[in-house]
């Protein structure tokens, strides 16, 4: 029974992965499709590649869409930190008060907080520009970056930070070589996950875009009366491929710094 258990287990995870990556492993493979078809194989070509780089469109598209979220990432990355560490000096009501209230956009309908920001710069703005759309992204991403490092912060001893400043370091120098080292790893994965979900929006980016600024997804959207074109294939593969790629890279950075990090605090405490 044991061992009938063990095979189910295992075939169940099986199962999960292939509904997972499936259908990525076939979007990939007809990337090379020498034909426009998506039921048909009729040879391996990267034409579709070739017609992707020479699209000025989806070019710019794609452009603006990473300026905007390693920009947005950035920001709320800062604020984030910040926050945290505001968050660490206040009473544990206090706490949960604020994190409760980071929480709440995390729940809210991205239509909700779309038109709400929509209306909130057309009111205070007027119109709708490339700063308004930053804004909005940086206050879509916050939260996460918030929920990460949080969440790395509470599990760093305090007494460390504090035998730094009994040492002779200032408080920024104690924060910048004892506890951003050790919270890196969630600092990291909120950039990351502000960056994705910056990446993936179209609600809010739509409702408060301005006139001429096109993201991946409000191109696509506009575009889709002319139905799923080849480039896209092509694009849609490459990012997948590079977002594996950043996520390895980035294990493999955890990895080496982890000794580093505990180093570092055995030097502290001693």
């Amino acid at each position: 029974m044991k061992k009938l258990g063990s095979v189910l287990r295992g075939l169940y995870i099986a199962l999960i992965f292939v509904f997972l990556y499936a259908p990525v492993a076939l979007m990939i493979v007809l990337s090379f499709n020498e034909t426009r078809s998506a039921y048909h194989w009729e040879g391996f070509s990267f034409w579709k590649y070739e017609a992707l780089f020479n699209n000025d469109t989806i070019m710019e598209a794609l452009v603006s869409t990473v300026v905007l979220g390693l920009c947005a990432a950035a920001i709320a990355t800062v604020i984030g930190i910040l926050v945290c560490i505001g968050m660490m000096a206040m009473s544990k009501r206090m706490q949960g008060v604020v994190t409760t209230t980071a929480n709440i956009p995390l729940l809210n309908a991205d239509i909700v907080t779309g038109i709400a920001l929509m209306l909130f710069f057309a009111a205070v703005v007027g119109r709708m520009s490339n700063v308004t759309l930053l804004i909005s992204h940086v206050t879509l991403v916050l939260p996460y970056v918030v929920l990460n490092v949080s969440s790395k912060l509470r599990q760093f001893d305090m007494s460390i930070y504090h035998a730094a400043l009994d040492l002779g370091a200032s408080p920024a120098k104690a924060f910048f070589k004892v506890v951003l080292p050790d919270i890196f790893p969630g600092v990291l994965a909120g950039f990351l996950l502000a960056l994705t979900i910056s990446f993936d929006d179209f609600t809010i980016t739509y409702f408060t875009k301005g006139q001429g600024l096109n993201t991946l997804s409000t191109m696509i959207y506009t575009n889709r009366i002319r139905g799923i074109l080849p480039e896209y294939y092509a694009l849609s593969a490459l990012m997948f491929v590079a977002i594996l790629s950043l996520i390895l890279i980035v294990q493999i950075i955890n990895m080496r710094s982890a000794p580093a990090v505990k180093k570092t605090e055995r030097d502290m405490q001693k």
